[in-house]
């Protein structure tokens, strides 16, 4: 897809199924064959190029990292999951180095090799499909697992949260970052069944939020925004966001362009309010790129991502 607003280039890398063809597995036998979200335009956004560097601050199943090694690009994949960092190096393709940490700290891990300047930055923020799809990892109210939502596997887990704060933190967190009316009652709730017995499973939690929800019946699950909030807070997803903005504005070169994906307005808010008050960092684009509807047919996940973007001006 060509946004109206998006600067187009003629000479610009090939994007989206011409690079996933060029990717091939290593000699053993792994791949980074993930097929991340709007592909083509963060592409388009970034320009990768032979002898440029890039940070992907997410690597996640490195989609979109095995696009721009396709492109030639060199790249900085940083990721605190321990899953996705086996993942990655057991891979192992050329022009990749993996870095161990979040994102927010990626300053700190690019000085520790000796990079101070990039050409590109690319953030997919929240939960990846290869966590979603790990049912041990208790990111999911559909299937029986540990209530963790943990992204690094250590600190603080959902369970801990929900069987020790109380009724008012319970509340905040759901209504802060899961922005659901009834956090309040279903605070309550929670607190009432941990005296009965401890809350330990996904299962568990949601069936305990949806019988505080009156009269649902179906539709969409009144538990994906309490989920969604014990996420973010477990993982100070937004405080990372804000840190890693931060960090990128002062790791990009002059002309280096930063790329952002988000999936929910708390996101894509922090994400354009930045945008909008950095000296140093022109947006690319008025609105957000969204996926095409090709793409949001045939890949659900991309049916509310949002990417925006930005380039460096000036020294």
């Amino acid at each position: 897809m060509t946004d109206p607003d998006f600067p187009t280039d003629p000479h610009a890398t090939p994007t989206g199924e011409a690079l996933k063809a060029d990717l091939t597995p290593e000699p053993d036998g792994e791949t980074l064959s993930h097929v991340p979200v709007l592909a083509a335009e963060v592409l388009e956004m970034l320009q990768p190029a032979p002898g440029k560097v890039f940070v992907d601050g997410t690597l996640g199943g490195a989609g979109h990292t095995g696009l721009l090694l396709a492109a030639g690009a060199t790249v900085y994949g940083i990721d605190q999951d321990p899953y996705a960092l086996d993942r990655a190096r057991a891979a192992n393709p050329q022009g990749l180095t993996v870095l161990e940490g979040n994102y927010r700290d990626m300053a700190s891990l690019l000085a520790g090799v000796g990079v101070t300047q990039v050409d590109g930055i690319l953030l997919d923020i929240g939960v990846s499909s290869f966590q979603l799809d790990d049912t041990a990892r208790g990111f999911s109210y559909h299937t029986e697992a540990p209530l963790d939502m943990r992204m690094s596997q250590s600190g603080e887990s959902a369970a801990d949260v929900v069987n020790e704060y109380d009724a008012e933190e319970l509340a905040s967190i759901i209504y802060e970052y899961g922005e659901d009316r009834l956090s309040r009652r279903i605070a309550r709730a929670i607190v009432a069944a941990r005296e009965q017995a401890p809350i330990e499973t996904t299962v568990q939690l949601a069936d305990i939020v949806k019988r505080a929800y009156p009269g649902f019946s179906k539709g969409i699950h009144p538990a994906r925004r309490t989920f969604q909030a014990l996420r973010i807070h477990v993982n100070d997803e937004l405080g990372a966001l804000r840190d890693g903005l931060a960090a990128a504005e002062t790791l990009l070169a002059p002309g280096g362009r930063l790329a952002v994906i988000s999936f929910h307005s708390l996101e894509d808010r922090i994400v354009k309010r930045f945008l909008l008050g950095s000296e140093t960092l022109e947006p690319l684009t008025k609105r957000p790129v969204i996926a095409t509807e090709e793409e949001q047919a045939t890949n659900p996940r991309a049916r509310s991502a949002k990417l925006r973007g930005a380039q460096r001006v000036g020294a």
